[in-house]
């Protein structure tokens, strides 16, 4: 009883009633305010250029780069105008000598090395050779826009960023630094070495892959529903959504760009919404939230998201099975086993079990036992013997170690509804549509059992939004924002230089559906090691129709979608 008792005061900590969403949800919408008006706020509601979601019809070839950690990858999205596409990809690592580079130009020479091999591997009987093509930018008429790649590039590190395709590099992270490239537009840096090269690529845009997630979930959208927002809950959590241009304020403050399409009222915003309430006048705290914060590499800072990401719901949970297994009186993972074990023995926690170290519990393993569903809960006690050394550990443990998981898991997924019922609030869709579609990805949207009814639960709760306006909101996994949603965002840049309204963009990028390699999903490594001849191999046929091309695409695979 003695553990009973003590569960359920710890689960009681974890509660985040309807009273504490409502609150939440009132500091969002006064930070996203904040944050929209002036810079150096708690969240930071970064203005992204993008000013135009897509709707599913879409068509052309783009190319996209994802420079996310340790690994570079290489993208070509056939973009087929009905809600589907195709895409074809190469990924390789990144040497650890050009992640602590002298130069800048080491670094991103390499990264335009391997466009140029993927180039000349998937896309080499539709281009000219590039000398040849250079000989063209001398001509009076000069070289035309359209019959270069646009494409995307995937930064996941701090920028400035200051126009669709110009951000500085506020820092590295992740392993990189690099001394040379802090305050450089890391657009320029990748464009340069392209140019080079002589490859037919313009950086059309950087992006964020929220971003993505927004852009990549509005074109495969059910009945083509323009979508609002786009939200990562996974390792770490952030939201972008679909803002009026007349509310960011700080746009006509400092060194942003005047140079974006007005046309049509609204413009994507970043929120970077893991910083919100870093003054916790509104977020939930236990001592457990106090003391992970505390010994993080960052105190202080990201405390929305040390509630809700995968990168800390395990952790928390870890700290809370602590604090339990250090009380004597519970007798957590201690005691003699209940009538329900499989053998007589005593619960032990191995000497050298993960509970006992920092970071030991990843948040997967709060959706296995979360999800198990057997009568005497041996999927969690098998978890528990796996992952943590606990030894012969009772139904009774289980249940503890079940309930607490669930607490945490519940509390972030109501924290999560702060997020995203704020910004349906904030968009007054709600009076006017008859569908409001959200985009997310990510590991705890996919795999922590019903987080998205978690989530719905308390939406309903916001009177504003009730029980009719939760039936609104559509909610669907929105795929490869990095791949998908980069290249989306670089047609979306195209358009605004071309000046075309025809939002299909059929004529204006190169393509590509009759090449085999375009098949969806298709990954293949680019060697660093090989020697360039795209300048003697790559041709194009720029000028041909991609909507007469498109004919020609019975024998593609699948699209993703």
């Amino acid at each position: 009883m003695a553990l009973q008792a003590a569960t359920q005061k710890m689960v009681a900590e974890f509660d985040y009633p309807a009273s504490d969403v409502n609150k939440g949800v009132k500091e969002f919408l006064r930070e996203m305010d904040e944050g929209l008006g002036e810079t150096g706020t708690t969240m930071s509601q970064i203005p992204t250029y993008v000013t135009a979601v897509p709707n599913g019809k879409e068509k052309g070839l783009y190319l996209a780069v994802d420079l996310g950690g340790t690994n570079f990858r290489v993208c070509s999205i056939m973009l087929k105008g009905d809600t589907t596409f195709s895409l074809v990809q190469s990924k390789v690592a990144i040497p650890k000598e050009l992640m602590v580079a002298k130069t800048s130009q080491e670094l991103f020479s390499f990264l335009a090395k391997q466009i140029e091999l993927f180039l000349e591997k998937h896309h080499n009987d539709h281009f000219e050779a590039t000398v040849r093509r250079r000989r063209t930018a001398s001509a009076s008429e000069g070289y035309k826009d359209q019959e270069y790649f646009q494409l995307g590039f995937t930064f996941s590190f701090p920028v400035q960023q200051v126009g669709i395709n110009k951000g500085y590099l506020i820092r590295w992270t992740k392993g990189f630094d690099i001394k040379d490239t802090v305050g450089k537009d890391v657009c320029s840096l990748l464009q340069d070495e392209i140019n080079a090269l002589q490859l037919p690529v313009k950086v059309a845009a950087l992006v964020n892959d929220t971003v993505g997630t927004l852009m990549a979930r509005s074109y495969t959208s059910p009945n083509r529903t323009s979508t609002l927002l786009g939200a990562i809950f996974g390792t770490g959590t952030n939201g972008a959504y679909v803002e009026k241009l007349d509310q960011v304020k700080k746009l006509s403050i400092g060194e942003s760009s005047k140079d974006y399409d007005q046309t049509t009222g609204d413009m994507i915003i970043n929120t970077e919404w893991g910083s919100f309430d870093n003054h916790l006048s509104a977020l939930p705290n236990t001592p457990y939230d106090d003391a992970l914060d505390k010994e993080s590499n960052n105190p202080g800072i990201q405390m929305f998201e040390k509630r809700i990401s995968g990168m800390f719901l395990g952790e928390i949970l870890r700290r809370a099975l602590l604090v339990l297994a250090n009380n004597t009186e519970a007798a957590f993972c201690s005691d003699v086993d209940s009538s329900k074990n499989d053998i007589r023995s005593t619960a032990s926690i191995g000497p050298n079990s993960t509970l006992y170290k920092q970071w030991g519990l990843d948040t997967s393993f709060l959706s296995v036992v979360v999800g198990d569903t057997t009568p005497t809960l041996k999927i969690v006690r098998q978890a528990l013997e796996k992952d943590l050394d606990i030894d012969a550990a009772s139904y009774e443990d289980a249940v503890t170690v079940k309930a607490l998981a669930y607490a945490v898991g519940r509390r972030a997924a109501r924290l999560s509804a702060v997020a995203i019922g704020a910004i349906v609030l904030k968009s007054h869709r709600l009076e006017t549509d008859d569908v409001i579609d959200v985009g997310v990805d990510g590991s705890l949207v996919e795999y922590y059992p019903n987080f998205e009814e978690m989530i719905r639960e308390a939406l309903r709760e916001i009177p504003e939004i009730g029980p009719m306006g939760e039936r609104k909101i559509q909610i669907g996994i929105a795929k490869d924002g990095s791949g998908v949603g980069a290249a989306l965002i670089a047609w979306s840049a195209a358009q605004r230089y071309s000046g075309s309204s025809d939002e299909s963009n059929e004529a204006e990028t190169p393509s590509d559906p009759t090449n085999p390699a375009s098949n969806a999903n298709v990954d293949t490594v680019a060697d660093p090691n090989r020697r360039p001849s795209l300048g003697q191999k790559i041709k194009h046929s720029f000028r041909r129709s991609i909507s007469g091309l498109l004919g020609k695409n019975d024998n593609e695979a699948s699209p993703s979608t």
